[in-house]
């Protein structure tokens, strides 16, 4: 206790707002008292010390974050938390030495100025990021992604979207990088669904996946006054009314009208409808519902189970049986007996819907049945296995001709008619 008064009292004689009180007098009245404390002052000290401690904490997490783990990635959507982030690992070398990949989901569906920031910051801080969009579809080829998804998945299902547009390409690109150290920018300030998060979580991701939140103890008033102090790059919607910043066709400024703006380090308009408790998202998902009919709040990557999402694997029991390997296929197809091999992808909305009757089919079938994961050996099943698109189930004949099956009718009844036509 003693030492904590010392410490107190050390910190109030530095403090300027705090005059000396050298005589030991009666204070006849408040005025007399606003005299020599300048509550203006006292706010700003406090707050900057505040800022320091949050910098310095953030920094240490940063710090564990690359130092301690063999592949520290950083998922950038390069809104306002994020460009903190991005300061800080750049402050600290991070960004150049190596120890922290810096990654991107592209959904196809971004505002212009998204991907264009994405070059700015990569020229101001000197590195370059990987990039990762729907699997199948050349980066920033948003013809190809029509083309294979359609323009309107959105539209049609949201939560297909997500999965396809921002899940599957995120946990693919933390894989890809190798990633054991997940940085991200979520905040307790964002709201309900994240106020208890903590500087570290595990993410059961490949095993075990830590994942860190350098900001968690941060307020959105926090990043925009640090964004300030260090002239840090950032998102140029701010400057347009949007506190945050996701897919173009659910997105809004808040207020709507756009009267709240962040232009050249400072606000115009009254900040409070940006800087309330859990207001940051305010402008994301709008208009958009889960299946359930709740309002949509999260995209899907960072709630409870997302990590598990493409780790489960189709027909793990039962008698499909799997195929490991190229090699192995290749095998199978030259082996001279008759069999089904169906080329999928764990995510696949229409592999997962034909799940159950592709179980019972190679239950009753007389012939042995496979299943062979495709999206991870692309150019190997369309140049062998008839695969454009998932699934694609294909008929082996004993001469080796692999016969892909066109019907979208994928039942049990269906499955048998082509087998025994092509057996025959």
């Amino acid at each position: 206790m003693k030492t904590s008064l010392i410490a107190l009292a050390s910190i109030l004689s530095s403090a300027s707002a705090f005059v000396a009180n050298t005589a030991r007098t009666f204070v006849p009245s408040s005025l007399s008292m606003a005299e020599q404390f300048d509550q203006e002052q006292f706010n700003a000290e406090g707050k900057e010390m505040r800022l320091k401690y949050l910098e310095e904490q953030a920094m240490y997490a940063l710090k564990i974050s690359c130092e301690n783990y063999g592949n520290a990635v950083f998922p950038n959507a390069m809104i306002a938390g994020d460009v903190v982030i991005t300061h800080l690992l750049s402050r600290l070398g991070y960004l150049t030495d190596g120890k922290c990949t810096v990654m991107c989901v592209d959904t196809f569906h971004l505002f212009p100025e998204t991907m264009e920031f994405l070059k700015e910051i990569e020229d101001h801080y000197g590195f370059k990021a990987e990039v990762f969009c729907a699997e199948g579809v050349p980066v920033g080829d948003k013809e190809a992604f029509d083309a294979k998804y359609g323009a309107d998945l959105w539209k049609e299902d949201i939560e297909q979207y997500d999965k396809v547009c921002k899940v599957e390409p995120f946990q693919r690109g933390l894989k890809t990088c190798g990633t054991d150290c997940m940085i991200n920018g979520r905040t307790r300030w964002q709201g309900f669904e994240r106020a208890w998060i903590d500087l570290f979580e595990n993410a059961p991701i490949g095993g075990g996946l830590a994942k860190c939140n350098p900001l968690a103890y941060w307020t959105l008033e926090d990043t925009f006054d640090y964004i300030a102090k260090y002239n840090v790059p950032h998102h140029p919607l701010h400057a347009k009314g949007y506190p945050s910043i996701g897919d173009a066709k659910d997105t809004i400024p808040i207020p709507e009208d756009g009267s709240t703006r962040f232009v050249d380090f400072k606000f115009e308009g009254d900040k409070v409808p940006w800087l309330d408790y859990a207001s940051e998202r305010k402008g994301r998902f709008v208009g958009l519902a889960n299946k359930d009919g709740s309002t949509k709040t999260e995209c899907g990557i960072h709630v409870a189970g997302a990590e598990k999402t493409f780790d489960r694997d189709l027909w793990e029991d039962g008698k499909v049986k799997t195929i490991a390997s190229t090699d192995e296929a290749i095998e199978i197809t030259k082996s001279g007996k008759p069999s089904v091999i169906t080329v999928y992808a764990p995510w696949c909305q229409f592999c997962q819907k034909m799940e159950d009757e592709y179980a019972q089919f190679a239950e009753e079938a007389e012939v042995d049945v496979f299943k062979f994961r495709g999206d991870e050996q692309r150019d190997f099943v369309s140049a062998n296995l008839n695969t454009e698109s998932f699934p694609t189930v294909n008929v082996v004949k004993a001469d080796g001709t692999v016969v892909k099956y066109d019907s979208e009718d994928r039942s049990v009844d269906a499955l048998k008619a082509f087998v025994a036509d092509n057996m025959a």
